[in-house]
């Protein structure tokens, strides 16, 4: 337990000594956020929806733990090409242990980006349903972090260009967010965009925010921690085992 809590708190010292890292990852998410919140408000407002900020909230902070947590694995990628990962992986320690500990901690680092997206849409109009829908907003932003930065680390395990690990990512980061439901609500969706946004496991951990947050789960919140665990179980299954196998 604790090579994973000290590899957790680099990954922590890490993220809070880079100030330009917290600013930039919060750039994007915050363009979304005002731009569409406030831009498509009117149209969804009198289209019935209610008020599309309510909704448009709990898809944005899920972006924001999505992009955290997918180019952690870069740091994988950083640290073969300037030696420290070397000098883990030679470490009398499980490789899986190793990959836990990053994985926890670039977790964390997502789960830290989500809540100030959180805290600025407060700012902005947002209203959340109860104080205790924070406590079911924060797992699931935890399980969408566990699950995206495994994926991370299982794809930055088999790459070793930095440049190829970023174009990946932007290739499957768009697809994954925009086919979420983050944007649009799940009613009525042509049947083949339907399957499609079903088999993304982002949507679940999207409609499960939205069902902790403002109470409007669509897909069912249970079905949504059901299966964001599973996803989460069987992608840290995978990229320890991709992990593990790393050739140096």
């Amino acid at each position: 337990m604790s090579v994973i809590y000290i590899l957790w708190l680099r990954q922590l010292k890490r993220y809070f000594r880079s100030k330009p890292r917290i600013i930039g990852a919060l750039g994007q998410p915050l363009l979304f956020l005002f731009a569409l919140g406030y831009g498509f408000g009117p149209v969804f407002q009198r289209a019935g929806e209610g008020d599309y900020l309510q909704f448009l909230v709990p898809g944005i902070i899920a972006m924001s733990v999505l992009f955290t947590s997918l180019f952690s694995g870069i740091e994988i990628i950083w640290d073969r090409q300037f030696g420290f990962l070397k000098e883990t992986l030679v470490a009398p320690v499980s490789r899986v242990i190793i990959m836990l500990g990053r994985t926890f901690g670039g977790a964390t680092v997502a789960v830290i980006q989500g809540i100030i997206i959180l805290a600025i849409s407060l700012l902005a109009g947002f209203r959340f349903s109860s104080p205790a829908a924070l406590l079911t907003a924060l797992l699931f932003m935890f399980l969408i972090a566990i699950l995206f930065t495994a994926l991370g680390t299982a794809i930055a395990s088999v790459l070793e260009d930095m440049q190829g690990f970023q174009l990946i990512m932007n290739f499957i980061i768009m697809p994954l967010f925009f086919l979420s439901g983050a944007l649009f609500p799940l009613d009525d969706l042509p049947a083949a965009v339907g399957v499609i946004v079903r088999l993304n496991p982002l949507s679940y951990g999207v409609d499960g925010l939205r069902g902790a947050l403002i109470d409007q789960a669509q897909l069912g919140i249970w079905a949504d921690f059901g299966v964001l665990t599973l996803s989460s179980l069987v992608l840290v299954v995978i990229g320890g085992y991709l992990f593990s196998k790393i050739q140096l």
